[in-house]
């Protein structure tokens, strides 16, 4: 697994994504910061469904999947998970702020709860420079 380095809040806050109107972070994206698989954080989900509500998190469709693969691509962001190595059947999951903070809760990472605080005060960070 690729593994992205992320070691401040602004960095964080790069890979919020706003889909649907809601600011949003990746499945591959928190899988990278708390530090496990991408297929161990969503068959945690997956174990856990009932900690995630649609207003936590959300199965992005094949057309959103592919028009942020776009935009990311045209803005030079690596993406850890390209379309080709992730089915299409299989888009990301998309997480809201109490998703990804959810997560740590589910996830058995040791870095899962510091990281968490992390993930969240990027989300703040982003609310104050839109309000402002």
């Amino acid at each position: 697994m690729k593994e992205k380095i992320l070691s401040s809040d602004n960095s964080i806050q790069n890979i919020i994504y706003d889909i649907r109107g809601v600011k949003v972070m990746l499945d591959y994206d928190l899988a990278s910061i708390y530090g496990v698989e991408t297929r161990t954080l969503n068959q945690a989900v997956k174990r856990n469904l009932e900690r995630f509500p649609q207003d936590f998190m959300f199965r992005l469709t094949e057309e959103e999947w592919d028009a942020l693969v776009q935009k990311i691509t045209m803005s030079s962001q690596i993406v850890m998970t390209y379309p080709e190595k992730r089915p299409k059947k299989a888009t990301p999951y998309a997480f809201t702020e109490h998703g990804a903070v959810m997560l740590a809760s589910v996830l058995r990472s040791p870095s899962a709860v510091q990281m968490s605080v992390m993930v969240t005060r990027a989300f703040i960070a982003m609310r104050q420079a839109l309000s402002s």
